[in-house]
């Protein structure tokens, strides 16, 4: 499965709902994105979810809110056409709103 996460972790527990779920990808787009800045609150909990999930986050949206250069290692960017990519590779998507 595809978690698709668009809101802060900061803000929504978007996230942590998405990382009770088992395994698969998550994608961080728009907001989502300060998720995998290093040394964010957030940081402990990729890492030690990242033997079950496949960590992405939008290029775009890493730039606009000017954390493109602190990006956590094992984090994979893509642009929008490997968000297109992405959404078609897994079977079953969930956007968490």
């Amino acid at each position: 499965m595809l978690h698709i996460i668009n809101k802060s972790p900061y803000d929504r527990p978007a996230l942590d709902s998405a990382l009770k779920t088992g395994e698969g990808a998550i994608l961080l787009i728009e907001d989502g994105v300060y998720a995998v800045a290093k040394g964010g609150a957030a940081e402990a909990k990729i890492k030690a979810a990242a033997g079950k999930f496949k960590f992405y986050a939008l290029t775009a949206d890493l730039e606009a809110r000017g954390i493109a250069d602190r990006l956590m290692d094992g984090v994979t960017t893509v642009d929008y056409a490997g968000f297109v990519d992405l959404v078609a590779e897994y079977k079953t998507n969930q956007s968490w709103l």
